[in-house]
Formats: C-alpha cells, sequence, structure tokens
C-alpha cells in the first residue's frame, strides 16, 4: 500500500489516486483513524509525501553529478513543456528584467541581465525528466548557482530557497540541491540566448531534479527557513522531486 502511495503521490491529481488501490483498512493502518472524509484522506496523503520529502532529502548525494552527454545526443527541437499553452509564453524585456533577491541574504540589491552575463560560465548537456514520462536532453549555459549564492551572501545554512516567475510559476528547493554542482542560472541554451520558451532571461536547470522544480522566467529569489511549497507541490506533486 505504501509502495502504491508513493508511486502516485507526484500524480497532479490526488483524487485520481484516490480513485486506485488504495484500501480503507490500508489507510487506517496507515493513519490510526478511519479515514472517513476527503480532509482525513488528503491529510494521511500529505505526511505519505512529506515523509518521501525526508527520504529522498536523506538519500541524496550532494556530490553525485548527473550524466552529460555529448552534444550528438541533443535532442532536437527540445519540448516546451508548461501549465499553460506555447501560444501563452511570455515575452520579458531582458533590459528592463531585474533579478530581485529577499530574505537571509547579505547583499540583495536587483542583479541586471548583463551583470549575471560578466560572471563565470559553465556549460552543461543533461537530461531533462518529466514527471509525465518523457525526457530530454539539452545544452544549457549559465551561472553555477551555488557561486552565486557564495557572492550575494546567502545564509547557506538556511533550509530552502524560492523562486517567483514572470509567468506567475513559483517553486522551492533545498539548500542542498540549491548547491549541487551542477545547478545552474541558465542563460543560454545550445550556446545561443536563451529562447523565451524556454525561460528567458533566466531559468533554473537543477539536473537533479524533475523538470516541476526546473522554474522558468525567474525573476526573484528569497532565502528562507519557512517552507515555502510550490506551484505542482501545492497540488499534489512531490516537493523534493528529485529524478
Amino acid at each position: 500500500m505504501l509502495r502504491d502511495a508513493m508511486r502516485n503521490i507526484v500524480q497532479p491529481s490526488r483524487r485520481a489516486f484516490l480513485q486506485r488501490t488504495l484500501t480503507l483498512g490500508g489507510m487506517t493502518l496507515l493513519t490510526g483513524c478511519t479515514p472517513n472524509s476527503e480532509r482525513s484522506i488528503e491529510a494521511a496523503l500529505t505526511q505519505i509525501s512529506r515523509w518521501n520529502d525526508r527520504v529522498q532529502g536523506m538519500l541524496f548525494d550532494p556530490t553525485r553529478l548527473a550524466p552529460i552527454y555529448p552534444d550528438s545526443m541533443i535532442t532536437r527541437p527540445f519540448p516546451f513543456n508548461a501549465y499553460y499553452g506555447e501560444d501563452e509564453v511570455r515575452q520579458i524585456n531582458g533590459d528592463d528584467w531585474r533579478l530581485e533577491l529577499s530574505g537571509l541574504i547579505a547583499d540583495r540589491a536587483p542583479w541586471r541581465l548583463e551583470q549575471l552575463r560578466q560572471l563565470p560560465q559553465e556549460t552543461q548537456v543533461t537530461r531533462h525528466i518529466c514527471v509525465e514520462g518523457w525526457s530530454a536532453i539539452g545544452k544549457w549555459g549559465g551561472v553555477p548557482f551555488a557561486s552565486f549564492l557564495r557572492r550575494i551572501g546567502a545564509d547557506l545554512s538556511a533550509k530552502y530557497i524560492g523562486f517567483l516567475c514572470a509567468d506567475d510559476y513559483y517553486t522551492s528547493i533545498d539548500m542542498a540541491s540549491a548547491l549541487h554542482p551542477q545547478t545552474l542560472m541558465a542563460l543560454t541554451y545550445d550556446d545561443r540566448e536563451l529562447p523565451p520558451r524556454y525561460g528567458f532571461p533566466m531559468k533554473l536547470r537543477i539536473p537533479t531534479k524533475l523538470g516541476y522544480k526546473n522554474p522558468k522566467h525567474v525573476h526573484a529569489i528569497f532565502v528562507t527557513n519557512t517552507y515555502l511549497g510550490g506551484y505542482w507541490e501545492d497540488r499534489g506533486y512531490n516537493w523534493f522531486g528529485g529524478s
């Protein structure tokens, strides 16, 4: 029963999950009470999800790298994916864009796109894994997030980092994942300026996490010890989202 719950908790609809094989007896064993209302079932599922998050966090190895691929394996075209259609992609003026910083950060001055481009850059060819079951290999370039966090004086002992995006998306990650050497503030795709469909002017690329943990069009970052959730996480997806 618990394995079934873990496998299905990442589905976007918890109601669909409840229609599967989870029995009333199994839920009673899990929660210690009879689930006589949808609210009690939701609470039980939340407990399972939070337990799953803790386990994933304990198993996460901050030194283990995601596989790197040759350019010949890049998926072309790289798929578009969002909670809206491609005809609704946000068009952002890079000259006007500012990256806002707040929370447990020493230097909260906003950053312009040109300032980010002047920082040391890295490139990676890694696999994007979607919770929907597909994957694609892409080439991303930009600023290592760990070096940026150190540059702005972020509290590296804090628990969470949150992201707000110009397309109204939002998510949050754990500090260990933020400091992973492959977590990237992506400014380019396939050696060219990051296209709007992939998140211009900046997206967070985290090859150790599922796609919904890789926010696009990021315009605000905040560091905190308060649990933040996320767009899909608040709708039933696991918060840790490791791939």
